[in-house]
């Protein structure tokens, strides 16, 4: 079951908040709540905080009360938002972008998640509602236990490589119904719409795919307070995503094959449309051009007093048109 977030965070911009203890569900807390247990911060215990980057109070609260890594915030300003994990000043900082509630395959738009992860407290922030979030506050809800900020990491991580599968699903059936309607000769999708699907999938790969480089730099050098299972349940993850970006790799590659036969499809017919309009153009020249002198206005026409002229006349007529529609076959035989 889905919980979306609620609207309207507290005075300081915090969306929700859970201290997490051995064997222990995860208890919510609120902003006040948070500052108190940041000065005592009890032994055995880490928080998570998640905040909504929209509201005004939320930068400047996170400044003001947490000692977090100055690249965390340049993520926070730049430009580049593709998926990835650095290791910077003790800390792991992340960058996952996810898709709306609201997602569809024809008008996607894609949600930026920044995170700041050290082995007490882990901090994430939103300016949009994402499903990911969504999820992991429904798991936490319903009493899922987790041993460190870098599990809920990685399960974030997971979460994001399912959604990108459930993507590539989505889209295999669209291009599976193509397929068997171009197999039976009843294409009705069009061009457009197919090249709008691969553009799709393009983008979701550029921004959801994680950076390989920046996962084998940490993945080769952890920070020492990570836990070997964690590293080994965040080279999992990237296992899975490999798996997944093939698929979509592959996916695309039938996509392109796809466009190229709907466009031989529509050459063809293209083709035999102008075919038959020159058989009509051919079919209707010697008859036009007969027409068009005899109905001239002028002295001495032949078989104007004729009685058998009308036959005639439909007798060449007939002529010419059948030699004009074998050499059009003949041509095309040829």
């Amino acid at each position: 079951m889905h919980l979306a977030e609620p609207y309207g965070p507290d005075p300081a911009g915090m969306i929700c908040g859970y201290v997490f203890s051995p064997n222990a569900p995860a208890r919510p807390i609120g902003s006040a709540e948070a500052l108190e247990w940041l000065r005592a911060t009890p032994a055995g215990e880490f928080i998570w905080l998640h905040f909504n980057l929209a509201h005004a109070a939320a930068d400047k609260w996170l400044h003001q009360n947490l000692q977090l890594s100055e690249t965390f915030f340049e993520t926070l300003r730049e430009e580049s938002r593709s998926t990835r994990i650095e290791h910077a000043d003790d800390s792991l900082v992340a960058v996952v972008n996810d898709v709306l509630f609201d997602f569809s395959l024809d008008a996607p738009d894609i949600a930026t998640l920044w995170l700041s992860a050290d082995p007490r407290v882990l901090v994430s922030a939103r300016k949009k509602p994402l499903r990911s979030i969504d999820q992991l506050r429904a798991s936490v809800k319903q009493g899922k236990e987790y041993r460190s900020p870098t599990e809920l990491l990685v399960w974030l991580m997971r979460d994001q490589g399912e959604v990108l599968e459930r993507i590539v699903r989505d889209a295999t059936q669209k291009i599976d119904t193509i397929e068997d309607r171009l197999l039976a000769e009843r294409i009705d999708a069009k061009r457009a719409d197919i090249g709008t699907l691969r553009r799709v999938l393009v983008r979701l790969q550029r921004l959801l795919a994680p950076e390989p480089a920046a996962l084998f730099r940490l993945l080769n050098r952890p920070p020492g307070w990570i836990a070997e299972s964690d590293i080994q349940e965040l080279r999992e993850s990237t296992e899975e995503f490999a798996t997944v970006l093939g698929d979509m790799a592959g996916l695309l590659e039938r996509i392109k094959l796809l466009q190229e036969e709907i466009a031989a499809m529509t050459a063809e017919q293209n083709t035999r449309s102008l075919f038959v309009l020159t058989i009509v153009t051919v079919l209707a020249l010697p008859i036009n051009i007969i027409a068009g002198l005899l109905g001239m206005n002028v002295g001495g026409i032949p078989l104007a007093k004729d009685d058998y002229g009308f036959w005639i006349i439909v007798g060449i007529v007939a002529t010419f048109t059948v030699v004009a529609v074998w050499i059009a076959f003949l041509r095309r035989r040829g």
